[in-house]
């Protein structure tokens, strides 16, 4: 029997939940955590910029920081990888 270092018996990676990479078990539940903040967060607030206030629900402005944080990881992850 020849022995795979990074799989089971059954094929399955070690990483694998149930078949599913665990990138992505992890993504996914990281992603409904994210929602249930921002349903959460309903309320209007006032954003300060430097020049102007804006007046707008908080999940708005917390969506967009979500983004602009992953955009940015993202870009810097793929600037990382081709050192």
């Amino acid at each position: 029997m020849t022995r795979n270092p990074g799989r089971q018996f059954d094929g399955r990676k070690k990483s694998d939940i149930a078949g599913v990479p665990t990138s992505i078990v992890v993504g996914v539940v990281t992603a409904l955590l994210a929602l249930w903040f921002l349903l959460a967060n309903l309320e209007r607030v006032k954003i300060q910029f430097w020049f102007f206030t804006v007046t707008a629900p908080l999940w708005i402005a917390l969506a967009a920081t979500l983004l602009i944080g992953g955009v940015l990881g993202w870009v810097l992850k793929g600037r990382r990888e081709n050192r």
